[in-house]
C-alpha cells in the first residue's frame, strides 16, 4: 500500500450476533456495573423477539461497502469497527497500522453529535493506537445531521409513512420524529446532541411542508441508569396523543441510520403495543440502511474532510 492511501474507518455500535453473546455485550456496555438477572432476562427476551440477534453488523457492513463503492480505490481504503462488539475499533486501528496507513477520516454511523456518544468513538480510536503503539493522523467527521443526502432520504421516508393513509385522511396523521435518549446532563454540559436532532427534525418536516401541528419530536430507548434520561419517552408520548385526539401517527426514527434493536423492537413491537391499547395506527417507515443518496452523500462527507486537510 503506498503512502498515498487515505484510510476511512466507518464505525457503529455494535451488537450480540445471537444470544449467547448478550452477557458479554452488556457486560461490555455497562463498563463493569453487574447486570442483574432479570435485565438479562429482558434483553434477551428482546432480541429473541426480532431474530435472536442484532442485525446491527450485516446492515453496517453492506453499508460500509455501499460507501466503499463511492469512493476512489486508488487513494482510499475503507475499515470497519464496532464500539461495543466485535469486530473492535481498537482492532481495526491495528489493522490499519499493520496496512501503514498514516492519515485517516473517521466516519461513526449517527449524524448527530454528543460528548456521551460520537466523542466516545474517538476515544477508541486513541485507545487502539496507544494500544498498538501506533501513530496515524485522524480527521474526524463530527456530525452530519443538516446535510442534503439525509434530509431528503428522511422526508422519503416521512412521505411513504403518510401515503400509508388515502389522501384525504393525511392531513389528520401526526409525525413523529425520535432518536435514542441521552442522560438529560447533557443539556447543562451544552451539548449540542438535542439541538441537532431537533434541527434535522424541523429540516425534514419544512421539507415535505408539515405544519407545526403535524409533527413533534420524542425521544426512546433510554438506559437504565438511576439518573433522569431525556424525554418525552415514545411509549409513554403516544398515550398523550391519544388523549389529544391524535389517532395516526407515522413514527421516523432520525436518530439511527439502519434498522437495529431501538427500531425493531423498542418500536416495531413495544411502541406498537402502546399504540394498538391505544386505538392508534402506527406506521414505522423502512430505515436508511444503504439509501443510495444518503451512501453517496457520507462518501462525499469522507472525501470532503481528505480534502479539507488536503491528503487529496
Amino acid at each position: 500500500m503506498n503512502n498515498l492511501t487515505i484510510g476511512v474507518l466507518i464505525m457503529a455500535y455494535g451488537g450480540p450476533n445471537n444470544l449467547e453473546e448478550i452477557p458479554g455485550y452488556l457486560a461490555d456496555i455497562r463498563h463493569g456495573r453487574v447486570t442483574t438477572p432479570a435485565v438479562l432476562e429482558e434483553i434477551t427476551h428482546n432480541y429473541t423477539q426480532i431474530g435472536g440477534k442484532s442485525p446491527l453488523l450485516e446492515f453496517t457492513t453492506a453499508q460500509v461497502g455501499a460507501i466503499r463503492g463511492h469512493l476512489n480505490p486508488d487513494r482510499f481504503k475503507v475499515y470497519l469497527g464496532m464500539r461495543h462488539w466485535s469486530p473492535w475499533i481498537e482492532d481495526a486501528v491495528r489493522e490499519m497500522l499493520d496496512d501503514g496507513i498514516s492519515r485517516a477520516v473517521s466516519l461513526v454511523l449517527a449524524p448527530h453529535f454528543s460528548k456521551l456518544s460520537i466523542a466516545k468513538y474517538h476515544d477508541k480510536i486513541a485507545a487502539g493506537l496507544e494500544m498498538f503503539h501506533g501513530r496515524i493522523e485522524f480527521a474526524h467527521i463530527l456530525s452530519y445531521h443538516d446535510v442534503p443526502g439525509l434530509i431528503g432520504p428522511l422526508a422519503e421516508r416521512v412521505q411513504a409513512g403518510l401515503h400509508e393513509w388515502p389522501e384525504r385522511e393525511r392531513a389528520n396523521v401526526h409525525v413523529v420524529f425520535s432518536a435514542h435518549s441521552l442522560p438529560e446532563r447533557i443539556l447543562k454540559m451544552g451539548d449540542p446532541y438535542d439541538s441537532q436532532l431537533r434541527e434535522t427534525a424541523r429540516l425534514v418536516a419544512a421539507q415535505i411542508g408539515l405544519s407545526d401541528t403535524q409533527w413533534s419530536w420524542s425521544y426512546q430507548s433510554a438506559g437504565r441508569s438511576p439518573e433522569p434520561w431525556l424525554g418525552p419517552q415514545l411509549q409513554e408520548y403516544i398515550p398523550e396523543l391519544a388523549a389529544k385526539g391524535i389517532k395516526n401517527i407515522v413514527s421516523v426514527p432520525v436518530g439511527f441510520v439502519c434498522d437495529h434493536v431501538e427500531i425493531l423492537f423498542d418500536i416495531d413491537i413495544q411502541a406498537q403495543a402502546v399504540a394498538k391499547e391505544c386505538w392508534v395506527r402506527l406506521v414505522r417507515p423502512s430505515a436508511l440502511n444503504t439509501d443510495p443518496v444518503f451512501m453517496q452523500q457520507l462518501a462525499d462527507l469522507i472525501v470532503a474532510k481528505a480534502d479539507e486537510h488536503r491528503w487529496l
